[in-house]
């Protein structure tokens, strides 16, 4: 037997997530990690994606790339795809993964189903995000009449 004085009226209870739909989120890398390969002979370079809008807002995503292998057809593969989120987040040449981190981006989710029949997730692509709030310059005015009256100068609630 274990004592334990814990309140679970203070702690939300865990749920079982399953994948997230097929599409497009926004993302930032919240962590990211090196380890070995299963079988030992390789290296994954681990990233963990958090969705931070719309309704799978604080989800979790990740993606594995094989930075180290025998087989250079996969690290090439890899290569390509550290390359794509080093574009999508405008960092070219990073030194450590951390750089990377915290930077909004684009990423294509897919549903993938395992080796158990249980359906995974799965980062097909990697985009720079454009924020449709990005300031614009003002149009340039005339230096005689700062702005063209409206035809009808009445105010709506006039007419």
């Amino acid at each position: 037997m274990a004592f334990l004085n814990f309140d679970a009226s203070q702690v939300d209870p865990s749920v079982a997530y399953e994948a997230i739909p097929a599409d497009k989120y926004l993302v930032e890398i919240t962590d990211s990690e090196t380890k070995p390969t299963k079988n030992g002979n390789g290296t994954l370079l681990q990233f963990e994606y958090t969705v931070i809008e719309g309704e799978y807002k604080n989800r979790k995503v990740w993606d594995r790339l094989c930075i180290k292998h025998t087989n250079q057809q996969t690290v090439k593969i890899a290569l390509a795809n550290l390359s794509a989120i080093c574009h999508a987040v405008g960092v070219m040449k990073p030194q450590d993964s951390a750089e990377l981190h915290h930077i909004p981006f684009l990423v294509t989710v897919k549903c993938k189903s395992d080796d158990s029949g249980e359906i995974r997730n799965e980062v097909k692509a990697y985009a720079k995000y454009e924020s449709p709030f990005k300031q614009q310059s003002p149009e340039p005015q005339s230096e005689t009449y700062p702005q063209a009256p409206p035809e009808d100068a009445t105010p709506p609630w006039a007419r």
